[in-house]
């Protein structure tokens, strides 16, 4: 979805804009060049599982896309995004590079999430491989610049959030006959180990409101059947599981009585915030491993990650306190326009012209 809406933004200010990726939907369309995927034998299922596509470079394709071009940015620091900073650095091109790739991202795929060495590995290896090539760097957050410089000392960059959509505002909307009588709890985020779902269900699981909460779980991933499994054990009602097109999504958000966000590991949370751009109450895991708790606009909007009984204490809160949520969610529709994501693409923009013309002339 960011790269997407660079993407966008930059061919509707008038850049020509050309994309190596493995995404086979982009198949023939204008400006997309398509690598195959990278084969890994028994693991492919796994991968495929997961959601994921990951580039086996084509050199042919590089640089028939790279022909002509100023300067080059890159998204995910794998494999074809090490190609094209070799490629950049060895012809004298400009490079820029956004940090889209928490190290848990990938570590909780092998099981290796909590391990924190694993964790400095990871980024030591993106660093050595794509970053340390890098102009100058896009961080969502200063939270994971700070992570990341951590482990691999002072980088070039500019803090700039992804932004949220415009069509994210708080509307009017007529609230489906299911949801009538029940408060709804929602949470934006794909079905994966540090989303932390589990924590929601048994918060909830333990609330004296169990049988008046409704949940919806918006996205998709590969925890699905897990989750059902779990929801049908532990809830009174169950929870609604779609991954939503935008225009339904900012209905149901407009239609939702609070967000809560649970996961662990987040470098921004876009989610998050397109539900407070609505003006929906959140309620964020305060995890140091995740930037989202810095959306939190009092302690009420926070709890304990991991823990369901301070999560269900903070719901009850907010369900027994109407009044003091329509405060909060005034204040968040205040907070919020800074993250417009026109700004944001502009200011992106900036980030790589200005690297461009900085290394044109030398500077």
């Amino acid at each position: 979805i960011a790269a997407m809406n660079l993407i966008r933004h930059l061919k509707k200010v008038g850049h020509e804009v050309r994309v190596v990726c493995p995404d086979k939907q982009y198949e023939g369309m204008e400006g997309f060049f398509i690598v195959p995927t990278l084969n890994l034998g028994p693991l492919n299922g796994y991968v495929r599982k997961n959601g994921v596509s990951i580039a086996r470079v084509s050199r042919k394709k590089l640089e028939k896309a790279f022909e002509g071009i100023d300067c080059i940015h890159v998204m995910i620091p794998f494999t074809l995004a090490h190609a094209s900073v070799k490629y950049a650095v060895k012809n004298s091109i400009p490079v820029t590079a956004g940090f889209h790739c928490q190290a848990e991202n990938f570590t909780s795929h092998v099981f290796l999430m909590n391990r924190k060495n694993a964790n400095s590995v990871a980024y030591k290896v993106m660093y050595k491989y794509v970053y340390r090539y890098v102009d100058l760097i896009h961080y969502p957050t200063q939270f994971i610049r700070d992570v990341f410089e951590s482990e691999v000392g002072e980088t070039e960059g500019r803090v700039i959030s992804n932004g949220v959509n415009a069509c994210f505002r708080k509307k009017r909307v007529r609230r489906p006959d299911i949801l009538a009588d029940k408060f709804v709890i929602l949470f934006t985020g794909r079905y994966s180990k540090e989303k932390s779902h589990s924590v929601l269900i048994d918060a909830v699981a333990r609330s004296e409101y169990n049988d008046r909460i409704q949940l919806i779980f918006a996205g998709d991933g590969p925890l699905r059947l897990k989750i059902y499994e779990k929801s049908k054990n532990k809830l009174k009602n169950m929870p609604i599981m779609k991954f939503f097109s935008r225009e339904e999504l900012v209905n149901i958000i407009n239609c939702a009585d609070l967000y809560v966000h649970p996961a662990e590991i987040e470098i921004e949370a876009i989610a998050c915030l397109e539900a407070i751009s609505c003006g929906l109450v959140p309620v964020i895991a305060d995890s140091p491993r995740s930037a989202t708790r810095a959306f939190a606009l009092s302690q009420d909007n926070l709890f304990e990650f991991n823990n369901p009984d301070s999560l269900a204490e903070k719901i009850k809160f907010w369900i027994e306190n109407p009044q003091e949520k329509e405060k909060c969610s005034q204040s968040y529709l205040g907070y919020t326009r800074r993250f417009e994501q026109e700004h944001c693409m502009e200011e992106t923009e900036r980030l790589i012209v200005d690297n461009y013309l900085r290394k044109k002339n030398g500077t």
